[in-house]
């Protein structure tokens, strides 16, 4: 009886432990299935849709691997495109844009989100053009902050784009400074939160909107139609809406 009994408590023991290693085990192979999930989510590749893949297709046509419509569908088209600026660039010619080729591409941001948070540490890090200073970062980066904190990044950089595409227009001041605090145009300079500190997207927006990124396609105004008051602004023919914003020409 005393051997039985023996016996059985070791094989429980033996259980235990097989089942406590088990679950050990799963619980270690599941974190990095879960990391890898939120790393695809920012990757692109044929079948995604969205406004990162209609930038893709932006820079891609602007540079001449892609003859078709930039409608955010990543297709068959999209991918051969991918495919031929990789090999351009000496990258895997896989036609999936990852962390290299959102680099080469230029694309900032999504840049950054795959390589794990922010490349810079400090907020005024990075390129600046050179018709550009560095002044002129740290202003549009607060009026993108100011502006459109609470805004999909896309719609952050077609802020700063809007002011950039007034800095080229002969219609606005031509200087960011003089565009933004143009009297009246802004309500955050109106309202003061143009004081305040940006984060580090809102200076990867700025840089994205001086290197060219122009989400609205050349528009001069944008506007909350929740909370927009002049009728003069609903009168602009609208381009494109991203978030809560319209953006018009």
């Amino acid at each position: 009886m005393k051997k039985f009994l023996l016996v059985t408590a070791l094989s429980l023991a033996l259980v235990s432990t097989a089942t406590c290693f088990g679950y050990a085990v799963s619980s270690i192979q599941a974190m990095p299935a879960a990391e890898t999930a939120a790393v695809e989510t920012a990757v692109l590749r044929q079948g995604s849709t969205g406004s990162e893949v209609r930038e893709v297709q932006r820079r891609l046509k602007q540079w001449g691997y892609y003859n078709g419509s930039v409608d955010g569908i990543f297709g068959a088209g999209t991918k051969k495109a991918v495919i031929a600026f990789q090999q351009k660039n000496g990258l895997k010619a896989d036609g999936i844009v990852g962390k290299a080729t959102y680099k080469a591409l230029g694309m900032t941001d999504s840049y950054n989100s795959l390589n794990g948070g922010s490349s810079g540490g400090s907020g005024s890090s990075g390129t600046v053009p050179s018709n550009y200073t560095s002044s002129d970062l740290y202003l549009l980066a607060k009026a993108i902050y100011a502006e459109g904190r609470g805004e999909v990044y896309t719609g952050q950089v077609a802020i700063g784009a809007v002011i950039i595409n007034r800095v080229k227009s002969s219609s606005f001041p031509n200087s960011i400074s003089g565009v933004i605090y143009q009297q009246g145009a802004f309500t955050a300079v109106t309202d003061g939160q143009i004081n305040l500190e940006p984060n580090q997207t809102a200076y990867n927006a700025a840089r994205d909107a001086m290197n060219g990124w122009d989400p609205t396609y050349g528009c001069l105004y944008y506007y909350n139609p929740a909370v927009a008051t002049s009728s003069w602004i609903f009168n602009r023919k609208t381009v494109t809406v991203i978030g809560k914003h319209v953006f018009a020409i």
